[in-house]
């Protein structure tokens, strides 16, 4: 009979005697035993997939630039946080329509606004500019600026010659700031402008009204600057004077399309209209001028019977363009190594050394002389000629013999 008492109970003979482990139990068991090593390492593989899987799946923070959630050099992690723990609310809409409701939902709020591709159009920046109390605009494009309509222009760049910049100017924020971080900076005309370099225009600009500021440097509010000189005060003073600051980075989503695309005749000039038929009358008669025949085709039989003096020559010439001097040479003496075993009736298991010796016994000359001459490696074009020579003046004194 077999114990029914428990879960884990072994099976037990006719005399009550257990039996051991269930046989699937033990081959199991001896498989993991004999297949420990693989086992550990399939483990430790399982481990670091997870771990890896883990890390890449954890939240992480962007990297765009002047983003709230980059912490990089780049980002502006670091003031948002300095702005929160002064009793900033910083709304980080990622859509158009997102900002502007952010922006109407406060009393008086501060757009920040960072449109570094130009992908708001002019529609779109005038209802930022209605919905917003104050906008501050970081390094902005032509079209932007245009759209913007405050009578503030580009004006070129700070010189690299002036890396640190003062405020120049009475405005209250700048003036308490000090100065900043004027490295690849652009610098903007109209309205009042504060921070110029040897009389140039200035980094900030802020427009009559006051309700648009203009700064030329993502480096005062990046973090990768922001403790240095008076840059975490200038970005505190101009983003921290409401309650409310909406913190907006246009992206590709925010493109107005609207209307069917424009056409080539739409993008081309009004001189392109008469050019295109002009172009064409040319290529036709470009066509029927040198497109005619000059006459049936000959056909040549193959295969073509090159001369040996030809493929002497093309393979010299061949040689030459590559400054092939030491295959030139092997090619040389290999050659005339045959022709004298042959002369000399050598046999094909003729060595080198054995052509030498039978041409200078033949020649009466000393083998040294002619193994010298024979082995001998030129190591230049005009070298090679006088060698080649000398072994053509040899090769027709074992031939006249």
């Amino acid at each position: 009979m077999t114990g029914t008492a428990g879960a884990d109970t072994h099976p037990v003979d006719e005399e009550g005697r257990s039996a051991g482990p269930h046989p699937k139990r033990r081959t199991f068991t001896a498989w993991l035993r004999r297949h420990r090593s693989a086992a550990a390492a399939g483990a430790g593989v399982a481990a670091a997939l997870a771990l890896i899987v883990g890390t890449q799946l954890a939240p992480k923070g962007d990297s765009v630039p002047l983003s709230v959630h980059n912490a990089g050099p780049g980002g502006a992690k670091a003031v948002a946080e300095i702005l929160g723990r002064h009793g900033v609310s910083v709304h980080t809409p990622n859509r158009f329509d997102t900002a502007l409701e952010d922006l109407r939902a406060s009393s008086s709020p501060t757009l920040l606004l960072y449109d570094r591709n130009g992908i708001l159009g002019e529609p779109q920046l005038a209802a930022l500019m209605a919905a917003a109390h104050r906008v501050v605009v970081v390094s902005p494009r032509l079209e932007t600026l245009t759209g913007l309509d405050h009578g503030i222009r580009q004006a070129g760049v700070v010189p690299d010659a002036f890396p640190i910049l003062d405020p120049g100017c009475a405005l209250p924020d700048a003036e308490a700031a000090g100065q900043v971080t004027g490295e690849g900076g652009y610098v903007y005309d109209g309205g009042t402008s504060c921070y110029r370099a040897a009389g140039t225009a200035g980094m900030l600009a802020v427009s009559s009204d006051g309700r648009l500021a203009v700064l030329g440097s993502t480096e005062v509010l990046g973090n990768d600057k922001l403790d240095e000189l008076g840059n975490a005060a200038l970005g505190i003073r101009m983003l921290g004077a409401s309650p409310d600051l909406v913190w907006y980075l246009p992206s590709l989503e925010d493109v107005a399309v609207g209307g069917s695309p424009k056409t080539l005749d739409d993008l081309a000039p009004g001189w392109a209209r008469f050019l295109g038929p002009w172009l064409l009358v040319v290529a036709l008669a470009a066509i029927v001028w040198r497109g005619r025949r000059n006459g049936p085709l000959v056909f040549e039989p193959l295969p073509v019977v090159v001369k040996a003096v030809e493929t002497a020559e093309g393979r010299a010439r061949l040689y030459q363009d590559g400054r092939a001097i030491g295959q030139a040479r092997d090619n040389l003496r290999s050659g005339l190594l045959v022709r004298l075993a042959v002369k000399l009736r050598l046999g094909p298991g003729a060595t080198a050394e054995d052509i030498i010796a039978a041409a200078a016994r033949l020649l009466g000359r000393d083998s040294a002389e002619v193994r010298m001459l024979i082995n001998e490696r030129p190591a230049t074009e005009p070298r090679l000629v006088a060698w080649s020579r000398a072994m053509d003046k040899l090769e027709k004194e074992v031939m006249d013999r």
